[in-house]
């Protein structure tokens, strides 16, 4: 697996909100440059779990999915003389 990438606007749109919650909930400012570095250290250090559990959770489902399209396929069975 690669390293995490955002689009630039998935990127900035973090980053606004980071300044946000900095500014709001801690009384502290940050600038642009230093919550995108932030964001980085978090796709690096965080991303990976979070990305894997979302893969686990597609896996679970798709799973399940395939169980319930089994049954259906099973009832399409004619009944031999």
């Amino acid at each position: 697996m690669s390293d995490f990438e955002l689009a630039r606007h998935d990127t900035d749109a973090i980053v606004s909100k980071i300044k946000t919650y900095f500014s709001e909930e801690l009384g502290q400012e940050i600038g642009s440059f230093e919550a995108e570095f932030l964001v980085e250290f978090l796709l690096k250090e965080v991303g990976p779990p979070i990305y894997n559990r979302g893969v686990a959770d597609a896996y679970a489902l798709f799973l399940e999915k395939s169980e319930e399209m089994g049954y259906l396929v099973q009832e399409l069975e004619k009944p031999c003389p």
